[in-house]
């Protein structure tokens, strides 16, 4: 499956490059750059490429719904700041935010049927939230970066370096697919 590959690809580039440690000389708003480089790049590919297409609508809401469960690394992100090692304006923020939307996707994977008409509502309320903070989260990684570069290396850093150039664009593009699908299936 071409997808599947894609993936993949992008995966183990991404790994390369964070295990490369070139991402530690670059500074904001590069990174900010590469996610929406890397966003717009998913969304083309998506929307303009029948099999991406037909791929992303066969995907059940609950499957991109559960992949937001990943969003549990605010929890590192509080962790991290405690330590000392990223800036406290970021992770906080950042990291409640995204414990709240891991949170909430578990709600709904467990207790909101998406094929109810009523309930498809608290997947709309819950993509809103989760896509407002992923927003919101890049624009303090940018800003907080800018005006002290130091304090945010902990994200160019391997591990952490997969957020920007994997996961957080996969995010974005997944909240974008669950408007699209709960606007589909009406």
């Amino acid at each position: 499956m071409p997808v599947a590959w894609l993936l993949t690809v992008w995966f183990f580039a991404a790994i390369a490059l964070g295990l490369s440690g070139c991402l530690l000389a670059v500074k904001p708003p590069i990174p900010q750059l590469i996610v929406v480089a890397l966003t717009i790049g998913s969304l083309a590919t998506v929307f303009l490429v029948p099999r991406f297409r037909d791929w992303s609508d066969s995907v059940p809401i609950r499957s991109w719904v559960a992949l937001h469960l990943c969003r549990f690394v605010g929890i590192y992100f509080l962790v991290l700041s405690h330590r000392g090692s990223l800036a406290p304006a970021f992770a906080i923020p950042a990291g409640w935010g995204d414990i709240v939307v891991a949170t909430s996707a578990i709600a709904l994977l467990f207790f909101v049927n998406p094929d109810s008409t009523i309930e498809r509502r608290f997947y709309s309320a819950w993509n809103l939230l989760g896509l407002i903070d992923i927003l919101f989260v890049v624009a303090t990684a940018a800003r907080v970066g800018i005006f002290a570069p130091a304090s945010m290396q902990e994200i160019l850093r391997f591990p952490l370096c997969l957020l920007p150039t994997f996961l957080v664009p996969i995010i974005i593009v997944s909240h974008i697919l669950i408007y699209r699908k709960l606007r589909l299936n009406r």
